[in-house]
């Protein structure tokens, strides 16, 4: 089954007792048993609901994994999988990765005796260079938020498995449409389902994925113990969006492509950071492990001035200033003070998030009209 077909059909099938071609909205919190313990596999919302159970075997599937479940935000998801190690281990993650990430592994699980590297994955013998014997787990975003580094899934992948310790992918700037961790060889897959698999920003939700029997026991254990799960409404509303996921992202990369070769034009840009320039960083990677660029893209001004950025980022019109991304809108942010600020400036700096850095999350307009918006603010 191809992917557009997956995304409509996989995982899904119409209701049993009314027939419904669309998953219906289960607002319930308990259900009614024949006896003590005899159920239709539901006893508690917050262990499982069946709107939010199709939504899971329906991002599982366009996943190509065998055990999905979503909670009631990414950073949500992402506590899921650090829950799943114990005081004394350590984590190796990415250095460039999104503020909120950074800030639950440093402020939350850190005073919990979790440890946390954070290196430059886009030479992967940093990965293997940074594991030890408390090593359990390693922490990729490819492509990474905000600088759009590509780091190389499958040689992370045998890296991990030589070294016996678990493999997390986040993926939700490329999506299932653009690249599958899983095949790859990454043991769980993490999306922020508010971004692009919502795609119309108005739900907050966090997924996993996995195949491995033992990973998906203990998510689902989390899952029901934290209590951290995403409601009906927010997995209908996941549902439905995940069936025009594949028509958005293929608009969302051909905006990004001509923006971003725009944008490489523009005497006022210094740097422009996109998966599918040539020269931009393991493009070669990209080409491999991706099948498009996306639409996020992130560029400096010549300069790097904080006010220039921020003139910038209030002088567009159909660029909206706001946190978030993946919408069918197109957004403006300054991720120095807005998605990275819980980044100490050193440490945002030495990842290249300079002053005059502004991200784009390119929507599904038409690219003329957002070009000359650019166009308009950069004047």
């Amino acid at each position: 089954m191809k992917f557009g077909t997956k995304a409509i059909h996989g995982g899904l099938e119409p209701d049993p007792t009314t027939g419904a071609i669309m998953t219906p909205i289960y607002q319930t919190s308990t259900y009614v048993q024949e006896g003590i313990g005899v159920h239709k596999g539901y006893a508690y919302s917050r262990s499982a609901n069946p709107t939010r159970s199709a939504l899971e075997s329906n991002i599982a599937a366009i996943e190509n994994g065998q055990y999905g479940a979503c909670f009631a935000s990414g950073i949500a998801a992402i506590d899921c999988v650090i829950k799943m190690l114990n005081p004394g281990d350590e984590v190796i993650s990415t250095d460039d990765l999104y503020g909120g990430t950074y800030r639950i592994f440093k402020t939350i699980f850190e005073k919990y005796g979790i440890v946390f590297h954070f290196v430059n994955m886009l030479d992967v013998q940093n990965i293997k260079n940074a594991i030890n014997e408390n090593t359990k787990l390693i922490w990729v975003e490819t492509p990474t938020n905000p600088m759009m580094n590509i780091i190389d899934v499958e040689a992370a992948a045998k890296i991990a498995k030589e070294a016996r310790v678990m493999l997390a992918v986040d993926n939700t700037f490329a999506t299932p449409y653009l690249q599958n961790p899983l095949d790859q060889g990454a043991d769980i897959v993490m999306h922020s389902a508010t971004k692009y698999l919502g795609g119309h920003s108005d739900v907050v939700m966090g997924a996993l994925v996995c195949n491995d029997d033992e990973i998906a026991k203990e998510m689902y254990r989390i899952q029901n113990s934290s209590g951290a799960v995403t409601g009906p409404m927010d997995s209908f509303l996941v549902l439905r969006g995940i069936k025009t996921l594949h028509v958005r992202m293929q608009r969302h990369c051909e905006n990004g492509e001509k923006i971003a070769r725009w944008l490489k034009t523009h005497p006022k840009v210094d740097k422009v950071y996109w998966p599918g320039l040539e020269e931009h960083p393991n493009h070669a990677v990209a080409k491999r492990q991706m099948r498009g660029y996306g639409g996020m893209i992130s560029f400096s001004l010549k300069g790097n001035r904080l006010e220039d950025a921020k003139k910038l980022a209030v002088g567009t019109k159909l660029f909206a200033l706001a946190e978030s991304l993946g919408g069918v809108e197109s957004l403006i942010g300054h991720p120095a003070t807005m998605t990275h600020a819980s980044i100490p400036k050193e440490e945002r700096e030495k990842t290249g998030i300079v002053d005059s850095l502004i991200r784009l999350s390119v929507g599904i307009e038409d690219a003329d009209d957002l070009i000359a918006d650019l166009e308009g603010a950069m004047d």
